[in-house]
């Protein structure tokens, strides 16, 4: 079983930046796809952006060349670094772990952003 806690969001301006972190209570294992998810109040959650083991990663079309994952598996974290934020990027941020068919979630942390 695995747990993950995020953490590093709040309220920040137009333009201005957040890190968020996801700490993993149990170890990450390369075969551990991390991810992070989104969700806006009436809206569907979204991927935001995952990385695997080796370094390659995927990006929402949204966010790319703003935002960038990261992991490290020695500390089982992941981060995503946000920068040039913008109100539209307002939501609950989820960390997420597929590990094979199993997918665990954390309890989310929220972003806001002002215009």
């Amino acid at each position: 079983q695995v747990q993950l806690v995020e953490s590093g969001g709040g309220l920040v301006q137009a333009g201005g930046s957040l890190r968020l972190t996801c700490a993993a209570s149990g170890r990450i294992f390369n075969i551990d796809v991390m991810g992070w998810y989104r969700q806006a109040p009436g809206k569907q959650r979204e991927l935001v952006a995952k990385i695997r083991s080796g370094g390659s990663s995927n990006y929402a079309d949204s966010v790319k060349d703003r935002f960038t994952i990261s992991r490290d598996n020695t500390k089982n974290t992941v981060y995503l670094q946000m920068n040039s934020l913008k109100p539209e990027d307002t939501a609950r941020y989820y960390c997420n772990l597929l590990r094979q068919w199993t997918n665990y979630w954390g309890q989310g942390t929220q972003v806001t952003v002002s215009s």
